[in-house]
């Protein structure tokens, strides 16, 4: 007996220093709220603290004549400080239920923010998991910030991130609606792979970004899964549903390319989604890399798609039908294919580098129409070098807009012609070698401006510094490499 007292009191004594430890871990790393933001200068709201977002698992259920769509989003993360709440971003029609770790949490929404509380804190460097049920409402098109007035009921319709169609639907997430769709962490400094579920009427097909890995039937509904396997942001996620015919080809290295035009599109238009091996073979040879997800295609949706947009949605872009009736839109192929390498299997780090995915889409935009029967290379940056002080003196700096709608317009050309002072500068060889070594060092990962300047000067061997600083943060066109001749 007394030796088993001796026992219990050892036990005791044991537990209570364990105790001891946990409470001063407990002390040294107290949880706290995650930030309800990301510090992205152009849009303030945006974004979240406290964790990194890994991995989502979006369902949507599809049913013909409602706005409504039963969903849930399951987010992997793992934390990055101790969390006693942190938020997602949300503007969907209704949440119903919130889990963390597979039990139920507190939870509210404020604005476009949903605060979970989870029941016991998210310790620091932990995986956890959220699960919510909520309710998608395709009536509800939030305007984005990108916006700088109200628009008519139908023209904000037009730019919604719902693109409704006769049939169906289809997802205009840029710049940050994508949270109108499923919550999360709306900001492209944080990208993650997706499993996209998109459940419909047997007669209706669902789509959505990356590679098509099943369909499972239950009575009169499927449900088509597909995969996006490579870190991308929220933005350029699409889900879509309707009436589609599906052309199936073989790109490079036997790389599998699935287009998805809808059945009122004109032969036409089946046509040049036919391009899309052609354009990635194309990218390949010029860039030097292979495309980087595992399938290509094209999606043509029965609409005039953001009123008259194109979006480079992950592994399978988004056009509108009508669109793609007429040859010239090739390319605007090759401008969206580009994001495929520049934008997307590399996302911009903030809004304000989003002259890295612009700038590069229309460089090889411009590149690939000089070789295809278009204008000149040269003589398009010229045009474009003229005009490029008004497009400054609307929308700001190249790498520092004036408002948010700059994001969505304003980078084009200054970054196309950054690039172009760039390969003025160094030489084409020297040139190449920096977009490859840039690519292969931050593709999967967000790359700021600082991150592509540092690439360019290693590559080059030369201090670049002043050159960026000129064509990225100034007021006015500086002069081109060159071409002491062009003015702006």
């Amino acid at each position: 007996m007394a030796k088993t007292i001796i026992k219990t009191a050892a036990v005791a004594g044991l537990a209570a220093v364990l105790a001891a430890g946990t409470a001063t871990a407990a002390t040294a790393d107290p949880a706290t709220p995650g930030a309800l933001n990301a510090g992205e200068r152009l849009f303030p709201g945006l974004g979240n603290g406290g964790y990194d977002a890994r991995d989502y698992d979006v369902s949507l259920d599809y049913r013909p004549g409602v706005t409504t769509m039963d969903a849930t989003v399951t987010m992997r993360a793992v934390a990055t400080q101790s969390l006693s709440s942190f938020g997602l971003d949300s503007a969907v029609g209704e949440i119903r239920t919130v889990e963390v770790n597979g039990t139920a949490a507190k939870f509210v929404v404020q604005g476009e923010k949903l605060v979970v509380t989870p029941t016991r804190p998210v310790r620091k460097g932990m995986p956890f998991t959220v699960r919510i049920g909520y309710v998608a409402d395709r009536a509800k098109s939030p305007a984005s910030p990108t916006v700088k007035v109200p628009l008519p009921p139908d023209l904000a319709e037009a730019v919604g991130v719902w693109q409704n169609t006769p049939d169906g639907f289809a997802v205009m997430g840029q710049t940050d609606r994508e949270h109108a769709v499923f919550p999360s962490d709306d900001v492209p400094g944080d990208p993650a792979t997706y499993t996209l579920r998109i459940t419909t009427p047997a007669d209706v097909q669902g789509v959505g970004s990356g590679t098509l890995v099943g369909k499972h039937r239950a009575g009169d509904r499927v449900t088509s899964v597909f995969r996006v396997d490579r870190p991308t942001a929220t933005d350029v996620v699409q889900l879509a549903a309707g009436h589609f015919t599906e052309l199936d080809q073989v790109g490079p290295h036997g790389l599998p390319v699935r287009s998805y035009v809808t059945t009122a599109a004109k032969p036409a238009a089946l046509d040049t989604a036919r391009k899309t091996p052609e354009i990635i073979a194309w990218l390949e040879q010029r860039l030097g890399r292979p495309y980087p997800y595992a399938s290509a295609g094209t999606l043509g949706v029965n609409r005039l798609y953001g009123g008259g947009l194109a979006l480079e949605t992950a592994a399978m872009p988004t056009y509108s039908a009508l669109a793609l009736e007429y040859p010239s839109e090739v390319s605007t192929m090759a401008h969206e294919l580009t994001h495929e390498y520049f934008g997307d299997a590399v996302p911009v780090r903030h809004w304000d580098d989003m002259w890295l995915s612009e700038g590069h889409a229309t460089f090889y935009q411009d590149l690939y129409d000089s070789e295809h029967g278009g204008q000149p290379f040269d003589e398009k940056a010229k045009s474009g070098y003229e005009q490029n002080n008004e497009i400054l003196k609307q929308n700001g700096p190249v790498a520092r807009q004036s408002s948010a709608t700059g994001v969505m317009f304003g980078t084009d050309l200054g970054g196309k012609l950054t690039l172009y002072a760039l390969r003025s500068l160094v030489g084409p060889a020297t040139f190449d070698h920096i977009e490859r070594t840039f690519f292969d060092e931050f593709q999967g990962r967000p790359a700021a401006t600082q991150d592509y300047v540092a690439v360019a000067e290693r590559v080059s061997g030369r201090d670049l510094g002043a050159f960026f600083h000129d064509w990225l943060y100034g007021s006015t066109t500086p002069a081109m490499p060159g071409h002491p001749d062009w003015k702006a």
